[in-house]
């Protein structure tokens, strides 16, 4: 076990990159395509048709490349998510568990924004080209993705943000508090272990909410939905204990305050 000085800083790195790989994701994933779309080669005429773009190598090998990316990313973000490989990575780096997770997982997105091979004479599922469309179907995009990305923000705050980032373990481990997770709720934990993705919705939103759709933000979209989906596995128990969480916390928000009623 690393010296407890030595355990902050780790941590704090761990915290840093991934804060600054998601300012990164937004500009990846929102940004980019709603404010700085370049114009096609040709424009939209020189595109590919859906069938002529499955016999073409320059639309073919990036798509490739891309999957080959989002395949990295969903294969970290799951093997190092089993019981098997976080008690492994437990027993070797102790506390730093989850912030080695989150570390990798960081570094793993930063290699697909890094690297991803836009394709822009490939064919489109849609697009906002005609007006009135090509000017309020991006502003509408845009509200949208900002309401999203506000909601995201505020439901992480809501599920212990500095628990996801790891920075809650080391911190209880240095006042010698235990392990965060030991002190929540049994019916805390089962929901946990089912929702490893407490954003589902609004990610949904922010893939597919877009003025152009194309054949590489498609990939990107199918397969983290289809990965999101597959990570979600939640059934009625759950369900009631959020309902219950919800009206729980409602009602402490509408109960008067001392000396209100006097």
């Amino acid at each position: 076990m690393a010296p407890a000085l030595l355990l902050i800083p780790a941590a704090l790195a761990s915290f840093i990159l991934a804060f600054g790989t998601g300012v990164e994701f937004v500009r990846f994933t929102s940004l980019r395509p709603l404010l700085g779309v370049a114009p096609e080669p040709g424009g939209p005429d020189a595109r590919q048709g859906w069938l002529a773009a499955v016999q073409d190598r320059s639309i073919l090998v990036p798509l490739a490349w891309d999957l080959g990316l989002l395949l990295l990313f969903v294969g970290q973000h799951s093997l190092m998510a089993t019981e098997i490989v976080k008690a492994w990575m437990s027993r070797y780096f102790g506390v730093l568990q989850r912030s080695l997770y989150v570390a990798c997982t960081a570094l793993a997105l930063q290699l697909v924004m890094r690297y991803w091979e836009p394709v822009p004479r490939g064919p489109v599922l849609w697009e906002a080209r005609a007006e009135p469309w090509a000017t309020w179907v991006p502003l509408l995009c845009f509200v949208l993705h900002v309401i999203s990305w506000l909601l995201i923000f505020s439901i992480l705050l809501v599920f212990d943000y500095a628990e996801l980032m790891g920075l809650k373990q080391v911190y209880y481990h240095v006042l010698g508090l235990g392990e965060p997770l030991a002190l929540k709720s049994p019916r805390a934990l089962r929901l946990f272990s089912h929702l490893r993705h407490p954003v589902c919705v609004e990610l949904l939103m922010v893939l597919w909410v877009v003025p152009t759709l194309g054949t590489d933000r498609l990939l990107l979209a199918l397969l983290l939905t289809l990965y999101l989906g597959l990570a979600h596995g939640l059934d009625q128990q759950d369900l009631r204990y959020l309902r219950a969480q919800l009206q729980r916390k409602l009602h402490l928000l509408s109960r008067p305050q001392e000396g209100e009623a006097e």
